[in-house]
């Protein structure tokens, strides 16, 4: 089994719905869910205009490859009407791979780490939250590191349930 971190994000209709329903998407096609983040509410980063956005991290082990899981959530993420019309465009769910163990996977439809991940702030609190000592395969610094070095001040608050 392979542990794996995914970022799970909504800022389209029910989100916390689409959260929950990517979740048992994942651990009904994907692998089975160990740990869940807390969900967090962020303004949307790139494209200032958007909706706010819900977040959370799931830790999974899985059977499989990187790019048979990749293909895997990009197809949970169309059964729950994820529409690619533009570049950091709203979403009804979107499911990034953040690790893949502690593999570095650079292939032209999938890049692992996550390329980004240390420079967001949306990423990096439900990360930590769950994982601080885990080490950047790449840039070789625990995650709390790489928070406390972050320069991205997007507001990250813990969503509330209504």
């Amino acid at each position: 089994m392979i542990n794996v971190y995914l970022l799970l994000g909504s800022n389209l209709g029910n989100r916390h719905l689409f959260l929950k329903q990517a979740a048992a998407y994942i651990e009904a096609q994907a692998g089975s869910i160990v740990q869940y983040s807390g969900i967090y509410e962020t303004k949307s980063w790139g494209k200032t205009d958007a909706p706010d956005y819900l977040n959370q991290v799931l830790l999974i082990n899985t059977v499989l490859k990187p790019l048979a899981l990749l293909n895997k959530l990009l197809e949970i993420e169309l059964l729950l009407g994820r529409k690619r019309d533009e570049k950091w465009g709203s979403r009804t769910v979107d499911i990034d791979i953040l690790f893949y163990d502690n593999q570095i996977i650079n292939e032209p439809e999938l890049t692992v780490p996550h390329p980004q991940l240390h420079n967001r702030r949306f990423t990096l609190v439900p990360l930590v939250e769950i994982a601080p000592e885990w080490i950047h395969p790449v840039l070789q610094k625990a995650l709390i590191k790489l928070y406390n070095e972050l320069k991205d001040d997007l507001q990250v608050k813990k969503y509330i349930f209504e």
